[in-house]
């Protein structure tokens, strides 16, 4: 392992961005689209290609060698290329030996060839990330990792090309996927079986009140929960790799609650072997005023439409007993029974009062009630409440 670590730390690594992202002088034209520009002399066809041929073992491996290869002298100028690189450049063999290797790596000149004999000089691995440049001038990302090789006794640079577009595009995805969990106002965290937080994106900070993510980060979804009971029901339920949702009573760093909703599903590796959970929160306070609001609306709808029946049913035998109370003061004026008609005006002023807010009670828009009891300073006594007409 320490060899290995000794290695790559003599690894130069060499970043080229090809011709259709630099700024490119009036001196340039090989770009896409163009024709590479022959910056070195053409060799005949009776040249080194059969070099490698000298060496028939050398040669067979050479040929099957998984990545692209070329050889190249010390100059860049190609001397040999096997069927990868064919494939991958859409060159036939013999076309190679007119081109130089700053011909197949798109954005790249002169400077690099010294750059890699330097390097290499001094036994340093060099690995470029670029673009390669076909035959028909598109572009590809490519990994080329670039060796010392002597054959009769000279000195070659051998360029092992990899087609890395398929990783291109896993690393964009995972890129576009890890900013958009870190940019989700809900919040998400991965944890291990244990329910130990792993990562967390900073929603799930900003949702229990921390300034960081790393104070969340190795702490047990329990420390975040009012219900030890129920989290220890969800990480049952994750360990068991199924999918679990509910929502709880959550702890805030300050003391503070509020309510979350919690997802959890099982975190799977490349073996479909479960090694963890994933964690999905989401803030559902706000919600749940709303829902409580939305019910009390509609209960008091409820009751005004109730009551609104219950006058309509109750005014007509008011208005009986009114007429019928005023038929009878009328009898009792004429036989002049005082106690009488003391009586039935006190029984037409409460009738009327009925009718009144019988009246009041079928007009009315907004069920409010206030304390029926207030003791010497205005304020509730008891829990008793009345209708507030």
């Amino acid at each position: 392992m320490a060899e290995r670590r000794d290695m790559l730390s003599q690894t130069i690594r060499i970043d080229i961005p090809p011709d259709l992202l630099k700024t490119i002088d009036s001196t340039r034209d090989r770009k896409v689209g163009v024709p590479a520009r022959k910056s070195h002399e053409t060799r005949s066809s009776t040249g080194p290609v059969g070099l490698l041929e000298l060496d028939s073992n050398f040669h067979e491996l050479f040929q099957h060698v998984y990545d692209g290869a070329l050889i190249a002298d010390l100059s860049g100028r190609i001397i040999d290329a096997n069927r990868r690189a064919c494939e991958f450049l859409l060159y036939e063999r013999a076309e190679f030996q007119s081109l130089n290797i700053t011909d197949v790596i798109s954005g790249s000149d002169s400077g690099l060839v010294k750059a890699l004999r330097t390097n290499l000089a001094k036994d340093l691995f060099t690995l470029i990330q670029c673009y390669c440049a076909r035959k028909d001038r598109s572009l590809f990302p490519s990994e080329i990792a670039v060796n010392h090789l002597k054959l009769s006794n000279q000195g070659y640079l051998c360029f092992f090309i990899r087609d890395i577009t398929l990783r291109r595009q896993a690393d964009e995805l995972l890129r576009t996927e890890h900013n958009a969990i870190q940019n989700s106002s809900n919040g998400i965290g991965i944890a291990t079986l244990d329910a130990q937080f792993e990562y967390v994106n900073p929603a799930v900070a900003q949702m229990w009140g921390y300034d960081r993510v790393e104070e969340v980060i190795g702490r047990n979804i329990v420390d975040f929960l009012a219900d030890p009971a129920l989290a220890g029901k969800m990480i049952e339920a994750g360990r068991a790799g199924k999918v679990w949702t509910g929502r709880t009573l959550a702890k805030r760093k300050n003391g503070s609650s509020f309510h979350v909703q919690i997802s959890i599903a099982g975190n799977r590796d490349s073996d479909d072997e479960l090694v963890g959970m994933v964690f999905s929160f989401l803030d559902i306070s706000d919600s749940l005023r709303v829902e409580e609001a939305e019910r009390q609306t509609e209960r008091q709808r409820v009751m005004v439409e109730s009551l609104g029946a219950a006058c309509h049913h109750l005014g007509q035998p008011a208005t009986v007993i009114l007429a019928s109370l005023d038929v009878l003061l009328k009898l009792s004026a004429v036989e002049k029974n005082e106690v009488v008609i003391d009586l039935l005006s006190s029984s037409m002023e409460a009738a009327e009062t009925l009718r009144t807010m019988l009246r009041d009670l079928n007009g009315m828009t907004e069920y409010k009630t206030r304390p029926y009891l207030e003791n010497q300073e205005g304020t509730a006594a008891g829990g008793a409440r009345i209708l507030d007409v």
